[in-house]
């Protein structure tokens, strides 16, 4: 599976973006997706996982009520809607696949596959 991240970009505080994520192959329903964001000079952190069909989602604390995952699995595309941006959640947004739903929040650059980042900027 090869991933293919978009839809960053500069946006003011309070405001929404939603990156997108799209995946090459025709095996894209029987993975589990991730989204993961690094903020400059911070390690890499979990922000959201959804199951293969889309019926299951879970997030990290820190986003819950502000951020949500989802899928088309006809266009294999998988997005992260994320609404009243704040500066501090500026950070590369990467997408991530992997074929264990649960094994999402604690996968390393070693496992699953990984798309190459897209750039999210809050001003404030």
């Amino acid at each position: 599976v090869q991933l293919q991240a978009s839809g960053g970009g500069l946006v003011q505080a309070g405001g929404s973006l939603r990156p997108s994520c799209a995946a090459s192959g025709h095996t894209f329903s029987t993975y589990a997706m991730g989204w993961f964001r690094q903020p400059s000079g911070k390690e890499r952190e979990f922000v959201a996982a959804i199951s293969w069909g889309g019926k299951s989602t879970y997030y990290a604390d820190s986003f819950k009520g502000r951020f949500t995952i989802s899928r088309n699995n006809a266009k294999n595309t998988v997005y992260l809607q994320m609404n009243s941006l704040k500066p501090e959640d500026t950070a590369v947004y990467y997408c991530a696949a992997n074929v264990d739903f649960r094994s999402i929040p604690t996968m390393t650059s070693e496992r699953g596959y990984w798309g190459q980042g897209t750039l999210v900027t809050v001003s404030s």
